[in-house]
C-alpha cells in the first residue's frame, strides 16, 4: 500500500467539499475566536499563576471547544468523539489539525467540558453567539415561542427509602459512607410522566423567535418541574414583537397576568376542563396558533433526529446544564448555516 501524500489528502478533502461537508460550513461561519477569551479564562491559568512553563502545553482552548461541539452535534460520548477524530477526515479538518497531529483523548475532552460546566461558561458562550447572530442581522423577530422537552439520563436504581430522602433534600447514609457509590448517583434528576410514560432526567426549556427559528434563551430544570414554572426564565425582552406562543400547559390566570405586566400578548392555546370542553371557536383558535407554535417542535425534532438524540450521559444538574446548553448552541450554529444559505439562494 502506497504512503498517503499531500496531494492525496487534498484530493480527499476536495471529495468532502463536493459532498457538502456540513462541518466545513459551520467552521467557516462560526466566530470561534470571539469565544477564546471566555474559554481561556477557564481552561488556562494566567501566566503569573503558573508554577512553571515546563511540561507539555495544554490543548488550545478553541480546539477543545470544537471537540465538545462535535459531541453536541452528533451526540457522541467522550470516548466516541476521540475515536471519530482519529477516524474521520472531516473531524480532523474541523478541529484544524493535520493527519500527523495528536488528537485530544477522551479524558481531556471530559476535563475540558467539566471545567466549563463548573464555571457556568457555556451560558456565557451561548450569549456571545446570540450577540453575534444579532450583529449579522438575525434579530429576535416576529414574537417568541416557548416550550420544553424532556432530556433523559441513565435511570437510577435506588431503593424506595433512598428516593424519599433525595426528594427531601437529604443524602442516604449508605451513600455518605461509600463516596465511590455516591459519585455515581444523580440526586438532581427527577421522574415525570408524559403521555402515560415515565421519564427520568431533566427539561430543556427554550424560547424560539418566530422569524428565524433560533433558540434565544434556554433554562434547564429537573424533569418534574412543570413547563409553566420556567416561563419567566426564558422570556426574551429583546424580541421585536410582543406575541408569545405556547401550548395549553402554559395556560393559567397567573401566566396571563405575568405576560400582561410585561406588555406581552398571549397566544397561548386554550385549555379544556372537566365538564367544560373547548368550544368550536376555541378549537379553531388553537388550530390557528399551532401553525406558528409548531416551529419550536422542529427544533426538538432536529436535536432528537438530525443531531443524534438528546440523552445526557452525565451526573448532576451542573453537567446537564452544560451539555443541554451545548446542544442548543450547536443547533443555532447549524441553523445559521441554513439561514445564510436561504439568504443567498436565488429567488
Amino acid at each position: 500500500m502506497s504512503q498517503l501524500g499531500f496531494f492525496d489528502v487534498s484530493n480527499r478533502y476536495a471529495g468532502l467539499d463536493a459532498k457538502n461537508d456540513p462541518l466545513l460550513k459551520i467552521d467557516g461561519i462560526v466566530p470561534w475566536e470571539e469565544f477564546r477569551s471566555h474559554l481561556e479564562a477557564v481552561w488556562r491559568k494566567p501566566a503569573n499563576q503558573r508554577k512553571s512553563s515546563a511540561g507539555r502545553k495544554p490543548w488550545d482552548a478553541v480546539v477543545m471547544f470544537k471537540a465538545i461541539v462535535l459531541c453536541a452535534l452528533y451526540n457522541l460520548s467522550d470516548d466516541q468523539v476521540e475515536y471519530q477524530i482519529r477516524d474521520r477526515l472531516s473531524f480532523v479538518r474541523f478541529l484544524g489539525l493535520g493527519l500527523e497531529d495528536k488528537v485530544p483523548d477522551a479524558k481531556t475532552v471530559w476535563l475540558y467540558r467539566e471545567q466549563l460546566a463548573q464555571a457556568g461558561m457555556i451560558a456565557t458562550v451561548f450569549e456571545t453567539f446570540d450577540s453575534y447572530l444579532k450583529d449579522r442581522g438575525y434579530l429576535a423577530m416576529g414574537g417568541q415561542i416557548v416550550d420544553a422537552s424532556i432530556v433523559s439520563v441513565p435511570t437510577q436504581h435506588n431503593k424506595r427509602d433512598e428516593n424519599a430522602k433525595i426528594k427531601a433534600g437529604e443524602t442516604p447514609k449508605d451513600w455518605v459512607d461509600k463516596p465511590a457509590k455516591f459519585r455515581q448517583k444523580d440526586t438532581d434528576a427527577r421522574w415525570t410522566k408524559k403521555h402515560g410514560k415515565s421519564h427520568y432526567g431533566y427539561k430543556n426549556h427554550i424560547n424560539v423567535d418566530r422569524r428565524h427559528k433560533l433558540v434565544r434563551c434556554y433554562h434547564v430544570t429537573n424533569a418534574s418541574v412543570h413547563d409553566s414554572q420556567a416561563l419567566e426564565a426564558v422570556l426574551d425582552a429583546d424580541d421585536t414583537a410582543s406575541d408569545v406562543w405556547a401550548d395549553s400547559a402554559y395556560r393559567s390566570a397567573g401566566i396571563e397576568k405575568i405576560l400582561k405586566e410585561k406588555g406581552l400578548s398571549s397566544r397561548i392555546h386554550d385549555k379544556g376542563h372537566r365538564n367544560k370542553p373547548l368550544s368550536k371557536r376555541q378549537e379553531q383558535g388553537n388550530k390557528t396558533r399551532s401553525k406558528v407554535r409548531v416551529r419550536v417542535e422542529h427544533i426538538f425534532g432536529a436535536q432528537s433526529n438530525d443531531m443524534g438524540g438528546t440523552q445526557v450521559r452525565s451526573i448532576g444538574i451542573i453537567r446537564a446544564k452544560a451539555r443541554i446548553g451545548l446542544k442548543n448552541l450547536a443547533y443555532n450554529m447549524r441553523r445559521l448555516v441554513q439561514l445564510e444559505h436561504l439568504a443567498t439562494a436565488p429567488p
